[in-house]
């Protein structure tokens, strides 16, 4: 576990911890769900663009390059 120390204005933290919100059960369920948020939002984004930009159709060969070439990396991170 991380501990982790954040300052607030003496009124935002008493507000906060009035309303229960900084507890360490409450914390980590909002960075949660803001990380997940975040995570669809990026998705969504990245839709976006290939929509608007699709990439074009690779043909066999391109697709067996690619496999070659992360079967390669794979291998050189793994030391082999």
């Amino acid at each position: 576990m991380t501990t982790v120390q954040i300052v607030l204005p003496d009124a935002l933290a008493r507000e906060a911890t009035k309303a229960g919100l900084l507890t360490p059960e409450k914390i980590e369920r909002m960075l949660r769900e803001w990380l997940r948020q975040e995570r669809i939002d990026r998705m969504k984004a990245a839709r976006a663009t290939l929509t608007a930009e699709p990439l074009a159709p690779m043909t066999p060969e391109e697709i067996s390059a690619e496999i070659d070439a992360y079967r390669n990396e794979q291998r050189r991170a793994a030391g082999s």
